[in-house]
C-alpha cells in the first residue's frame, strides 16, 4: 500500500479540512543502471570529500567527510557559505507547511497547460469526506481548478486542485519565472496554408483520430531494451551482431501536398475498411 508523501489541510477561506497526498505517477525509473570499472567489471562507488583550497583540482589536500557531516549551505559570497539545519527550513514558513491554501479558482481551460508537472491524489482523512466530495463535485460542474500554494519539503510549490473522476488531485505547477518566455524560442514568420493542403491536414487528423485511451501506449524502448538485455545475459556479456535497423533521421519537406497525400494513404491503409468508414464519417461530423 502506498504511503502518504505529504498530509495536511485544504484551506478554502474559513473552509478547511484535512487530507493527506499520494503520488500519481510512477517516478521509478524502469531501469538502474550503475557505472562499471571496464578492467575489473566491478562497480564504481564514490566517496564524499571536501577540498581545502578553492578550485584545487590536483586532488591532493583533500578528505573524506562522513555522510552524518554533510549539512545543506548556501553560498551567499564566492566562497562563502552559511549552513542552513532542516530546523531552519521549518522556521521559514511554519503556518504554510501543513496547509494547501486556495487563493483563487480560475478557468481550467484558460491555464497553459506547461505550467503543470506532477499530480498527486489527494485523500480526506477523518472527518474531512463531505467537504472534500462538495469541492470536488463544484469543480466538475463548473470546469475550474482552485489555484493554490503549499509547502511540501521545504519548498514552495505553485498548485492546482482539480477534479479527476471521484477524487481530487493536486498538481504542482510551475512559477511564471521558471518557464523560458516564449519570445526565446525561433519561429518561422507564419504563412497562410494552401487551401489543398490544409483541407488534407485536417483530413489527415480526422482520419487519425480516436477516443483516447491510455491502455494502446506503452513504452517501446524500455520493452526493447529489456530483451537486449535478456540477450545479453544470454550470450555471457558479448557483443551483439548489428540488427541493420537504422535510427530514423529527419528530412526536410519539400512537396508539403505529396507528403500529405503519401500520409493520407498510408493513415487508411493502417485501418480495416469499418474503422476508415467510422473514422471517416466521425471526421465528416467534426468538420461540418
Amino acid at each position: 500500500m502506498a504511503r502518504p508523501y505529504w498530509s495536511g489541510q485544504i484551506s478554502i477561506s474559513l473552509v478547511s479540512f484535512a487530507v493527506e497526498i499520494y503520488p500519481a505517477s510512477n517516478s521509478a525509473r524502469p531501469f538502474q543502471f550503475h557505472q562499471i570499472d571496464r578492467a575489473t567489471g566491478q562497480r564504481i562507488h564514490y566517496q564524499n570529500v571536501a577540498s581545502n583550497h578553492e578550485d584545487q583540482d590536483d586532488g591532493e589536500d583533500r578528505h573524506a567527510v562522513e555522510k552524518s557531516d554533510i549539512v545543506k549551505g548556501y553560498e551567499y559570497e564566492k566562497g562563502r557559505f552559511v549552513v542552513l539545519k532542516e530546523e531552519d527550513f521549518k522556521r521559514v514558513d511554519l503556518e504554510a507547511t501543513d496547509t494547501i491554501d486556495i487563493v483563487d479558482f480560475v478557468e481550467l481551460a484558460d491555464i497553459n497547460p506547461v505550467f503543470f508537472y506532477k499530480p498527486y491524489y489527494l485523500e480526506p482523512l477523518k472527518g474531512g469526506a463531505s467537504a472534500y466530495n462538495l469541492l470536488r463535485r463544484v469543480l466538475a460542474e463548473t470546469g475550474k481548478a482552485g489555484i493554490s500554494k503549499v509547502v511540501i519539503r521545504t519548498r514552495q510549490h505553485l498548485a492546482a486542485v482539480k477534479c479527476n473522476g471521484n477524487l481530487l488531485v493536486l498538481e504542482l505547477m510551475r512559477f511564471e519565472d521558471e518557464l523560458l518566455a516564449p519570445s526565446a524560442v525561433k519561429v518561422a514568420k507564419e504563412k497562410e496554408p494552401r487551401a489543398r493542403e490544409f483541407a488534407m491536414a485536417r483530413t489527415l487528423v480526422n482520419q487519425m483520430s480516436d477516443e483516447w485511451n491510455p491502455h494502446r501506449y506503452a513504452d517501446d524502448y524500455k520493452s526493447a531494451l529489456m530483451k537486449l538485455i535478456d540477450r545479453k545475459v544470454a550470450s555471457g556479456g558479448k557483443v551483439l551482431p548489428e540488427t541493420g535497423k537504422k535510427p530514423k533521421g529527419a528530412t526536410n519537406v519539400i512537396d508539403l501536398a505529396a507528403v500529405l497525400q503519401e500520409s493520407l494513404a498510408q493513415a487508411t491503409g493502417a485501418k480495416s475498411p469499418k474503422q476508415a468508414r467510422r473514422r471517416k464519417g466521425r471526421g465528416g461530423r467534426r468538420a461540418a
